[in-house]
């Protein structure tokens, strides 16, 4: 079984990504693993009481294009900030489900009752970011408070569409897609 040789070296790091380097011992030899980590991220299941699903249409820089997607966002800002809170032995679970009720609230107006964590995405062995998907099962409408730059629109949609939507590449965040699936055929 591979295990760490050493510490991490962490080669470049911007606001958002890293590039780790890392000697990993597997029998009599070792290997130099690299990769990318981001801090991770937040989405959010929320059924409505007439049985639709809220998406979201969001404009994304990255595609140059309007994009339907799951309300979230980022559990911590920076990657300073999350390398620091790993640093404190804190439990990501609960700082997840904080940034899950921010995002709520600021991306599809609702405040937040009660939720639960329904699963988490791992990105890969070369690439470490997570997403922590929550559904929100009780809640109370408000009002949006998206912050500068963001183009938000708050879509409740029928769940066989939202199917649909899934499998033809409307969500394109594929993992949100997949996990969307997951949830609506339980």
């Amino acid at each position: 079984m591979p295990t760490p040789a050493g510490p991490e070296k962490v080669i470049y790091q911007g606001k958002l990504l890293e590039l780790v380097q890392q000697s990993i011992q597997i029998g009599d030899k070792q290997i130099l693993r690299e990769f990318a980590r981001r801090a991770p991220g937040t989405r959010l299941i929320i059924p409505t009481k007439d049985e639709k699903i809220l998406l979201t249409k969001e404009y994304r820089f990255e595609i140059k294009g309007y994009d339907v997607r799951l309300p979230g966002g980022k559990v911590l800002d920076s990657l300073e900030e999350y390398n620091a809170f790993l640093k404190s032995g804190a439990d990501i679970d609960v700082k997840a489900r904080e940034a899950a009720i921010k995002e709520a609230r600021e991306e599809a107006g609702i405040v937040v009752d009660d939720l639960e964590l329904f699963g988490v995405s791992r990105c890969g062995t070369s690439v470490e970011w997570d997403l922590y998907y929550f559904v929100v099962t009780s809640y109370s409408e408000g009002e949006t408070a998206l912050e500068l730059g963001e183009d938000i629109t708050v879509m409740p949609t029928d769940r066989e569409e939202v199917k649909r939507m899934c499998l033809d590449g409307r969500i394109q965040e594929e993992r949100s897609a997949l996990i969307l699936l997951r949830y609506l055929n339980k």
